[in-house]
């Protein structure tokens, strides 16, 4: 009953960016909106040129299935369907509907009156993922060095790229995005479990309060960053993780090729020169 009360407050009309009250309705407790549609068109149109490409491919495995990028020679150009062209699509489709989803995101922000908080953390996972299929692509000069679609394919193009290209291990941004991931897990697992903590006191005993969350952390650490603050940091701890792995993978091959080049880098730590 309770989200059922919520949904009127955002059930208002207007707060839509394309489309005007042409789209501006629900199905069931969803907004749909312009983007809405959008999405749904990209995402019906991705999955069926994936399962084009299945059924013309080798398997129907779901652990060997692979719509892999166009070949070398086909560079940045347009590739014939079954040469990577499926691919080249289905990543358009991607692009499309994840930014969709976040404009329809957007839409509904309005709505509520509030901020583009939750739309602008998605768009850094949009921006990561455009990273790895188009602007590492680009700046290697062609499509092939995407990664491709499929369980084993993607975890074998992630472990022959990070070895590859200066071995992950020793790359300081990756270190950095692995820093804050783990931090991310940290702090959140902390808030979750204190939150529980006070939510679900023993029997007999009264629900606590922020103010005995604040001073748990006071007392353990000797500072409370706050409801609200713990929340911020969570997300500025998460962006960063993601915005720094991408960052390592634009450097991994345009800027350090073949090689080892950050166990070179990291000699600066013994004083040796490069």
């Amino acid at each position: 009953m309770a989200m059922l009360n919520f949904e009127r407050k955002y059930r208002v009309r207007g707060g839509t960016l394309i489309g005007g009250d042409l789209f501006d309705f629900w199905v069931g407790p969803f907004y749909v909106g312009f983007f809405g549609v959008l999405t749904i068109f990209f995402t019906y149109v991705g999955i069926g040129l994936i399962l084009w490409g299945i059924a013309n491919g080798p398997t129907w495995n779901p652990f060997t299935l692979s719509i892999n990028p166009p070949p070398k020679e086909f560079g940045l150009g347009v590739a014939p369907m079954m040469q990577g062209g499926i691919w080249q699509a289905v990543t358009v489709c991607a692009i499309g509907a994840f930014s969709s989803w976040a404009l329809r995101e957007v839409e509904i922000c309005r709505k509520l009156g509030m901020g583009y908080h939750v739309p602008v953390a998605f768009g850094v996972a949009i921006l990561a993922y455009v990273t790895l299929v188009v602007f590492r692509p680009i700046a290697m000069g062609a499509w092939s060095y995407g990664f491709p679609y499929g369980f084993m394919s993607h975890l074998d193009w992630v472990s022959s790229t990070g070895y590859q290209y200066g071995n992950f291990h020793y790359n300081p941004a990756h270190m950095i995005a692995i820093t804050f991931f783990f931090t991310t897990c940290l702090a959140l697992a902390l808030h979750g479990s204190l939150i529980l903590s006070a939510a679900n006191p023993p029997k007999g005993e009264v629900m606590k309060t922020p103010e005995h969350e604040n001073t748990y952390f006071r007392d353990v650490i000797g500072y409370s960053i706050g409801t609200l603050g713990i929340h911020r940091l969570g997300l500025l701890l998460a962006l960063s993780a993601v915005i720094w792995s991408a960052i390592c993978i634009i450097i991994s091959g345009p800027l350090w090729l073949e090689g080892n080049p950050w166990a070179d880098w990291w000699s600066w730590v013994l004083g040796v020169t490069p």
